[in-house]
């Protein structure tokens, strides 16, 4: 670089004159962030670790976390950056943090901020999100037969293995709708919590509308009659929009432990399918039950034993869908953020 500068989207930044601009108006940052802004562009993309900082930004001052912590939550609030979806400073949990902003220099045309097109990382969490749900509908399954709530009537190996593989696919495609929905969304709006929650409603609305829809006429084509009140758009609405919430609420905490991040999806999960449930939605097992009512000549047989009931009902009903909902947002909140650290970390 002719004179030392940096370029990097619409801002410049001089290490000589330590002046930071915008489109050539100045943009003001302490003398401190400043010297931790300049760190990170003259590593052109490479992990800053925490000790560096320590010792080339604080100069052996003892401080604590909080401080680098505080100085990047600065850094980020003056170039407009965002955690949930960095364009400019990533995090590099528990080791440090890098600037993912490509760099010219005054000689050089001015290029993108963003380091990655903006469908390769939705992709990566895509594939995480659909790998979440497909690990929760497993546990669903497993958790169906070993607290009896279905009972094998083709024997029990074949039953768990339809179960497990119905659970995986279904769980798969709903957790790529609504996580990678929520993703896409962070993505394009710069991490606006508001519009992770809107991406994620519209992902659970639209696999919800659509399985619902197909499930029935499959239904109805082979046994001339649907199921009737199987999951639908509603439930999909439902726990997609808190799916965002916990996905937007996660990606804000990077700094915090990964229980601190990852427990309100769960708790939140809960909270939503205890609502689906009271409100008359049903989610998997739920749809299961109606399905073996529907069908009382078929060889699955759900009912609510476990809870004292004869048959699958309102108490069985809410417990299951609550179990059911913060396995879903739990496992797909989780993938997510995780598959973010494997990432970055690689």
């Amino acid at each position: 670089m002719s004179n030392g500068a940096y370029r990097f989207g619409p801002f410049r930044l001089d290490p000589e004159d330590r002046r930071l601009t915008r489109d050539g108006e100045p943009v003001e940052v302490s003398a401190r962030y400043l010297d931790a802004l300049i760190l990170l562009a003259a590593e052109g993309g490479r992990l800053v670790t925490k000790d560096r900082f320590m010792d080339e930004v604080w100069r052996g001052v003892p401080v604590t976390d909080e401080a680098l912590t505080q100085c990047i939550r600065a850094l980020r609030k003056a170039l407009g950056d965002d955690a949930a979806a960095p364009r400019y400073i990533e995090t590099v949990p528990r080791h440090g943090y890098r600037l993912v902003a490509a760099l010219g220099g005054d000689d050089a045309r001015t290029v993108a901020p963003l380091a990655d097109p903006v469908f390769a990382p939705t992709a990566f969490d895509g594939f995480s999100a659909a790998l979440g749900g497909g690990l929760a509908g497993i546990a669903g399954g497993l958790g169906y037969l070993a607290l009896g709530l279905v009972t094998p009537g083709i024997g029990t190996a074949s039953t768990l293995l339809v179960l497990v593989s119905m659970n995986l696919l279904l769980g798969a495609a709903a957790g790529l709708a609504v996580g990678g929905a929520a993703a896409f969304a962070a993505q394009l709006s710069h991490g606006k919590a508001g519009w992770i929650v809107v991406g994620g409603a519209v992902g659970g609305l639209l696999v919800g509308a659509i399985g619902r829809m197909l499930g029935n006429d499959l239904f109805a084509l082979l046994f001339g009659r649907a199921p009737g009140a199987i999951t639908g758009a509603v439930e999909g609405l439902i726990l997609g929009a808190v799916t965002g919430i916990s996905l937007a609420l996660a990606l804000r905490a990077e700094d915090r432990s990964a229980a601190r991040r990852l427990l309100p999806g769960f708790a939140f999960g809960g909270a939503a399918g205890l609502i689906v449930a009271l409100a008359g939605g049903r989610l998997m097992a739920g749809s299961l039950a109606e399905l073996s009512s529907r069908f009382p000549d078929s060889n699955l047989q759900v009912g609510g034993a476990l809870f004292g009931e004869n048959g699958f009902g309102p108490i069985a009903l809410s417990v299951v869908t609550a179990c059911e909902g913060a396995l879903f947002c739990g496992c797909v909140v989780a993938a997510i953020v995780l598959g973010r650290r494997l990432r970055a970390a690689g």
